[in-house]
């Protein structure tokens, strides 16, 4: 049995935007703290999520504004898992 295609230009429905953006928001968080305080990328998204609370943005705005940025760091942390997340959120919500 074939899966319906998910089209977000239809419907968002089934597509579960928030959960996904919440999950790669997560992951990304984890990570970061595991990183030296003073590392580049922990500085990065640390003042982006500062900006984030400040404008009330959710976590999916916050992933559509940093799309670039989260591939560099998912590349260079060689995270497959991450980027593959990024990419299906970049292509069914974004």
């Amino acid at each position: 049995m074939n899966e319906p295609q998910l089209d977000r230009y239809q419907s968002f429905c089934g597509i579960e935007c928030d959960k996904k953006a919440d999950e790669l928001v997560g992951r990304l968080k984890s990570q970061l703290n595991e990183l030296e305080p003073n590392h580049p990328w922990r500085s990065y998204f640390e003042q982006k999520f500062e900006e984030q609370a400040k404008h009330h943005q959710d976590n999916l705005y916050y992933v559509g504004s940093q799309v670039n940025a989260l591939y560099s760091y998912f590349e260079e942390m060689d995270d497959d898992e991450g980027t593959e997340l990024l990419s299906v959120i970049e292509e069914q919500c974004c």
